[in-house]
């Protein structure tokens, strides 16, 4: 077994510090007592365990609210076997009076300075919440606008469709009608070749010199014909 008598300084009188103490060390099975000082600190003697006092240690660090430490000094003694609980040494009657209602007093303090805190933080976040829903009209009318944009886009896409169709259409007949010709050609060409082959070699080889001709024009031929149906498109 081991024994501390701690000091402990800041706002600890009147702001249900020992009772925190107290309520601490049974919790960990500890001895001892906790006393308030003329100067304004309190004065703990804990023994027991190690583990138990370390703890203990930690625990008193971190205080309730309103209760804050400014200060802890250690001081190692014997251990009093003869004390069998951890308590809480009264004042006078109206010392502790005044304690309870000072420390009642203190908390209401704080716990309205809180309040006010969450007074204030409400109102900015009911101002951000107006600033929310006046973005959301915003994106709300920038949202309609582009609506309107995708029905303009897509009418004038219909558009472009119908208009695609119809060049298709016109080309597939320019194509129909240069094939047609071409092949009405061709065949008045077969029928004089074959005519002209059975004159003289003299002929056929000016008849060879007229086909490569016609076949260069015959070659021609379709783009001119589309260039011309362009135009006249």
């Amino acid at each position: 077994m081991e024994a501390y008598i701690l000091k402990v300084f800041g706002r600890v009188q009147r702001v249900g510090f020992r009772r925190y103490v107290l309520d601490s060390a049974q919790e960990l099975g500890l001895t001892g007592y906790a006393k308030n000082l003329p100067d304004g600190s309190i004065e703990i003697f804990v023994q027991g365990d190690v583990e138990g006092l370390s703890k203990f240690l930690e625990i008193i660090k971190q205080p309730m609210i309103p209760a804050k430490i400014k200060e802890i000094i250690k001081e190692e003694t014997n251990p009093k076997p003869e004390i069998k609980e951890f308590k809480i040494i009264y004042g006078e009657l109206i010392e502790e009076l005044q304690e309870g209602f000072g420390a009642m007093q203190s908390i209401f303090a704080d716990y309205w300075r809180e309040f006010r805190d969450y007074r204030q933080e409400f109102k900015d976040y009911r101002q951000e919440f107006r600033d929310y829903r006046q973005e959301f009209r915003d994106f709300r009318q920038e949202f309609r606008d582009y609506r309107q944009e995708f029905k303009d886009y897509r009418q004038e896409f219909k558009d472009y469709r119908e208009e695609f169709r119809d060049f298709v259409r016109r080309t597939d007949e320019n194509f129909k009608l240069i094939l047609d010709k071409y092949g009405e050609i061709s065949e008045k060409l077969t029928i004089i070749l074959e005519t002209l082959i059975r004159e003289s070699k003299e002929t056929k080889e000016m008849l060879n010199e007229t086909m490569k001709s016609l076949k260069e024009a015959l070659e021609r031929l379709p783009k001119a014909s589309w260039e011309k149906s362009g135009k006249s498109d």
